[in-house]
């Protein structure tokens, strides 16, 4: 009998040594995996974040600028704005074309105050941050994306003092 406990602990060390390598392993390509994501920049679609930069960037390069726009606020300092759902990348570039930074953007819909409402087969899209309003994003039904974009412009057009609109000031809310 006590031959075949033997074995057993044998073979468990075995086991116990295979998990272990086995979960090292995972362990080691997860955090790998992290690790490349980490360069990953995520934007949330329209939305900004301010990206520093170690040196003066005199070149900026986007692969798609549908998905991502970038402006210069400074030599160092950039602003990155998700316009459309998807992934890009970006390099940066100084004054003798070396590259300074080289990352990959993922444009993200911020799914925690975005409510999609279902009309037989046409979506609408409504922002909750905390009351509905109506916004667009890509896949909306056509005409619901049309008249609130329309919206959107008047609205970006008031604040500009260009709209026309009856009347002065402020006040009269929505």
């Amino acid at each position: 009998m006590s031959g075949l406990l033997a074995r057993p602990s044998f073979s468990s060390s075995r086991t116990l040594l295979a998990l272990i390598t086995g979960t090292a392993i995972v362990a080691a390509t997860s955090f790998s995996a992290i690790t490349a994501k980490a360069a990953d920049l995520i934007v949330k679609y329209d939305q900004s974040q301010l990206l520093r930069v170690a040196r003066p960037v005199a070149e900026i390069i986007i692969g798609n600028p549908t998905i991502a726009d970038i402006s210069v606020q400074s030599k160092k300092l950039l602003v990155v704005t998700g316009k459309s759902f998807g992934k890009t990348n970006m390099i940066l570039l100084d004054s003798e074309q070396n590259v300074i930074q080289e990352n990959l953007i993922v444009v993200l819909q911020d799914q925690a105050q975005v409510v999609n409402l279902r009309r037989g087969v046409a979506r609408e899209s409504y922002n909750c941050a905390p009351r509905c309003n109506p916004t667009i994003t890509a896949s909306d039904d056509e005409v619901y994306f049309k008249k609130t974009a329309g919206k959107a412009q008047m609205k970006i057009k008031l604040s500009e003092g260009g709209g026309g609109g009856a009347g002065g000031g402020g006040g009269g809310g929505q």
